[in-house]
């Protein structure tokens, strides 16, 4: 990866239900932004069956990271992303960050983490 990542691909989503537990089954994107500029995010969700869905500009300030759980609604500017749904997820912003995408499955009472820096465009591994 290079300092000019400006668009992060992440191709495997899917919103599990909350479950039962104490914690809540739930996505997030982590959004890393070491520069000393405040980044402007744009996530757009692509979907098997129609139209891509974009939410945003939304902000990541300068020198700071920034957690948008994918579940709550008031973190996405009142989008709702449809539960048990597969879905891809395009980051893009206006300067260089490094973006994570962690998916927490609460399903059984074996807590299922997974957890991914996304791909960089371009970079195809």
């Amino acid at each position: 990866m290079t300092a000019l990542d400006t668009r992060w691909l992440v191709p495997d989503g899917w919103m599990p239900p909350r479950g039962t537990g104490e914690v809540e089954g739930h996505e997030a994107i982590c959004v890393l932004n070491v520069g000393d500029q405040d980044a402007s995010v744009t996530l757009t969700f692509y979907f098997e069956d129609r139209e891509p869905d974009v939410v945003g500009p939304l902000r990541c300030d300068a020198r700071r990271t920034r957690h948008f759980r994918l579940d709550l609604v008031h973190e996405l500017d009142g989008y709702v992303l449809p539960p048990e749904t597969p879905y891809a997820l395009v980051v893009d912003t206006d300067v260089p960050v490094t973006v994570q995408h962690t998916r927490v499955d609460t399903r059984s009472p074996q807590l299922a983490l997974m957890t991914v820096t996304a791909v960089a465009e371009g970079r195809h591994a």
